[in-house]
C-alpha cells in the first residue's frame, strides 16, 4: 500500500465518504434479498438494445491472456495463473497413455490431453462481485461479512449473476480525448472528463449501460508491469460517484487494477469500492484490455457496442475471472 492508503482519515474525510454513501446507496432498492445490484438494470428492452449494435460482424476480444505473463506480485495472495498438463501428447507419442491397452482404441497414436489451472478469482480481468469490499463490518445491502467463510460466501457471491454481464457498452477513451497515449498515476478522471469523451463521440449514457473508461496504463505497462498491481495509478475520482449513480450505469469497467485512481483522494483505502460496490450495489470490471477495442472505435467512430463478459459461476466467490467480448 502507499503511504496515502495509511494514512489517519479527517474528519473531512469522513463527511465525505458518508455524504457520498447516503448519496448513491442502492441498499433495499430492489428488495431487501436483492444479491445482483445494479444488474437489476439490465432487462429485455436493455438486452435487445445492446444486441441491435451488433451490425458489422465484429468481436473484439478485451481480457488479458491468463498467464504467467501477468501483472500480479502476490500481494493479497494474488498470483498468476498457473497451467500444467495432467494429460499430454508426449504420453501419447512415448505410449504412457495407451488407448489400445485399456481397450479404448484399435491403434496406437489415439489419445488426449487435459490441462489444469490454478489461479485467484482476480488475478486477471476480471468482475469484482457484491461481497467482494466490506464497510464497518457489512457487505451490499447490509449482509454481514460474517456471510464470508473459508469455504465461500452465503450472499452477494457469483453465482447469483450467472446470467449477467451482457449491456449496450459504451467506451469512453479518456487517453485520447486527453491526447496522451496512457494517462499519468495519479490522475483522477472526473465525470466532465467522461462526459467530455463521450460528448466529443456523440455518445450518451443510458440507465443500463457498461461504461468502459480507457486509461491507456494497461498498454503502457504491459510486459514491464512494475507496481500496475496495486500501485499509484489513473482510475475513476471519488467524487464521480454521485454522476455515475445517477447515470443508473450498469457496470463500470476500466483497464487498471482497481477502477479507482491510486493513490486514493481520501484517507480510506478505495473509497470509491466502498461508496459504488459497498452501498451502490455496482458491478466493477477490472484489469479489462480496452486496446484493440479503443483502436478500432477511432477507426470507425462507433462508440457503442454489445459488451458481452459473462461471469463464470463459481459458488460461493467474490469475483471471476471473464472472457469478455465487445460485439459491433
Amino acid at each position: 500500500m502507499t503511504e496515502t492508503d495509511n494514512q489517519n482519515p479527517t474528519d473531512q474525510d469522513e463527511t465525505t465518504i458518508r455524504r457520498y454513501i447516503a448519496e448513491c446507496s442502492n441498499w433495499g432498492r430492489w428488495g431487501d434479498d436483492d444479491q445482483i445490484g445494479t444488474w437489476n438494470l439490465v432487462g429485455p428492452e436493455q438486452l435487445t438494445h445492446a444486441a441491435s449494435l451488433v451490425r458489422q460482424g465484429k468481436a473484439i476480444p478485451l481480457s488479458m491472456p491468463y498467464d504467467q505473463s501477468g501483472p500480479q506480485t502476490g500481494q493479497y495472495g494474488r498470483f498468476n495463473p498457473i497451467l500444467y498438463s495432467s494429460l499430454t501428447g508426449t504420453d501419447v507419442a512415448t505410449g504412457q497413455q495407451d488407448l489400445v491397452a485399456l481397450g479404448l482404441s484399435p491403434r496406437p497414436g489415439v489419445g488426449f490431453s487435459d490441462h489444469v489451472v490454478i489461479m485467484p478469482t482476480q488475478a486477471g480481468t476480471q468482475w469484482d462481485c457484491l461481497n467482494h469490499v466490506f464497510w464497518e463490518g457489512r457487505m451490499y445491502n447490509n449482509r454481514p461479512a460474517s456471510d464470508i467463510s473459508a469455504t465461500g460466501s452465503a450472499h452477494n457471491a457469483v453465482e447469483h449473476v450467472a446470467d449477467k454481464g451482457i449491456a449496450r457498452g459504451v467506451l469512453a477513451d479518456i487517453a485520447r480525448y486527453k491526447g496522451v497515449d496512457s494517462l499519468d498515476p495519479g490522475y483522477a478522471i472526473t465525470s466532465e472528463d467522461i462526459e467530455g469523451a463521450l460528448d466529443s463521440k456523440g455518445i450518451q449514457v443510458l440507465p443500463g449501460d457498461a461504461l468502459l473508461v480507457r486509461t491507456g496504463f494497461l498498454q503502457a505497462r504491459r510486459g514491464n508491469w512494475g507496481d500496475y498491481a496495486g500501485g499509484a495509478a489513473p482510475g475513476v475520482s471519488l467524487h464521480a460517484a454521485p454522476w455515475i449513480h445517477r447515470k443508473d450505469i450498469a457496470a463500470l469497467v476500466v483497464d487498471t487494477w482497481g477502477v479507482e485512481v491510486r493513490p486514493n483522494e481520501i484517507g480510506y483505502y478505495q473509497p470509491l469500492h466502498v461508496v459504488l460496490l459497498v452501498h451502490g450495489g455496482l458491478a466493477l470490471g477490472e484489469m479489462f484490455d480496452l486496446e484493440a477495442l479503443a483502436d478500432d472505435c477511432a477507426r470507425d467512430g462507433v462508440y457503442e457496442f454489445m459488451l458481452v463478459a459473462p461471469h463464470l459461476p463459481i459458488t460461493g466467490a467474490s469475483g471471476t475471472p471473464v472472457g469478455a467480448l465487445a460485439l459491433k
